[in-house]
């Protein structure tokens, strides 16, 4: 079989055909193949055979070619781009929180600089399961163990704590697949974040992040076809899996094409990678669980919301209902009062007419006997 560009570039490669027989050669690796989806046995028979490349963010390879314990020097180089100043991973922290056990921190990657700074290096591969509140709470968890450990070094040495020794903490987080609030700046791939007054005051609050949208920046420099600078590069190396961008970053910048290397030596152990990639998907089904608990939460919490504005609302109309009620039932009062001076007044009128009525005949009734009086009068003379 033909050799695809990778397996030319990189020899340790071996063809898809070489890698079944060895998957059906196994019981255990054919078991594993077997329960993969078809869609995903033929990405993991890409990436070990060099059709495409593979994913860095996958956990497992990101920590093996990142390891700051085998070697530092690349992260010391990630980071210093990433940070704009140079900096020195001097050691190690344990990834499990150690101020807040009880909680579910655990982080990536965690070191301390030479200059005694804590950074975290967090990668998201979904990006709605690492909030802007996660970010927060491992940033605070940083920040706690740099201050318990100068605390309990100043009680060893019998003095008082001081808060202006803390250096500041970093909380990185590389995104695969970025929350929808990132897409709102398709021209941003980087966003850093500090604590700033509304007055222009200055003050040292230590805790500081940069996110970095891996799926927009890939967006962009495919569309530019090529990279910048080696902070791009860096980039790249972590998001794109096209064989053609992986000779590019090879030929152009030699410490990936060492790192590929590793990469594909670690193909070669297929169960190791079997392993891998599995635990990979387990993931990914879980989130993407979660991921709809939490969606089918929000929708009943938004429900709930919606009803319970409704309610307020129909017992406000209820409410304008009862004062208008009230207003009506006021108003027909006073209509009553009303009518019962106007039956009044008619009353009153009508007595009024008939004694107009009655003086009425009474007069006429005396005109009459004058007439009378007036006609017998001329008769006798």
């Amino acid at each position: 079989m033909k050799k695809n560009k990778l397996q030319q570039y990189f020899p340790m490669i071996r063809t898809q055909d070489e890698i079944l027989k060895e998957i059906n050669a196994k019981p255990s690796l054919t078991e594993k193949f077997n329960a993969l989806k078809p869609e995903q046995q033929q990405e993991f028979l890409d990436f070990c055979s060099g059709a495409k490349g593979v994913r860095i963010l996958y956990d497992s390879f990101f920590k093996a070619i990142m390891d700051p314990d085998r070697n530092s020097s690349r992260l010391n180089a990630f980071l210093s781009l990433l940070l704009e100043r140079k900096v020195s991973v001097v050691s190690v922290l344990s990834k499990e929180s150690q101020i807040m056990p009880d909680t579910l921190i655990v982080m990536d990657i965690i070191v301390r600089l030479e200059d005694g700074s804590i950074t975290n290096v967090e990668v998201q591969r979904y990006g709605y399961a690492f909030p802007g509140q996660r970010a927060a709470c491992y940033s605070a968890d940083l920040l706690l163990r740099q201050y318990k450990q100068k605390h309990d070094q100043a009680a060893a040495n019998d003095q008082r704590m001081n808060y202006r020794s803390l250096r500041p903490v970093y909380t990185i987080v590389l995104y695969e697949s970025s929350p929808s609030e990132f897409h709102k700046f398709p021209r941003n791939y980087i966003h850093r974040f500090r604590q700033t007054s509304d007055t222009g005051l200055k003050m040292n609050l230590l805790e500081e992040y940069v996110f970095v949208p891996l799926d927009i920046f890939k967006e962009i420099v495919q569309n530019k076809g090529k990279v910048n600078n080696d902070l791009e590069a860096w980039l790249a190396f972590f998001c794109i899996d096209e064989p053609e961008w992986i000779l590019k970053l090879s030929e152009n910048y030699p410490l990936f094409q060492k790192m590929y290397r590793e990469i594909y030596e670690m193909c070669r152990d297929l169960e190791g990678v079997m392993q891998m990639y599995s635990k990979e998907l387990q993931e990914l089904d879980s989130n993407t669980v979660q991921y709809m608990i939490d969606q089918m939460q929000e929708t009943i919490n938004q429900k709930d919301a919606q009803l319970s504005q409704k309610d307020a609302q129909i017992a406000e109309q209820a409410s304008k209902l009862n004062e208008k009620d009230d207003m009506l039932d006021e108003k027909n009062a006073q209509l009553s009062e009303k009518n019962k001076e106007i039956v009044a007044q008619a009353t009153l009128l009508n007595e009024k007419d008939n004694q107009l009525n009655q003086q009425e005949n009474l007069i006429a009734e005396l005109q009459k006997q004058i007439q009378e009086m007036q006609k017998y009068l001329s008769e006798k003379k």
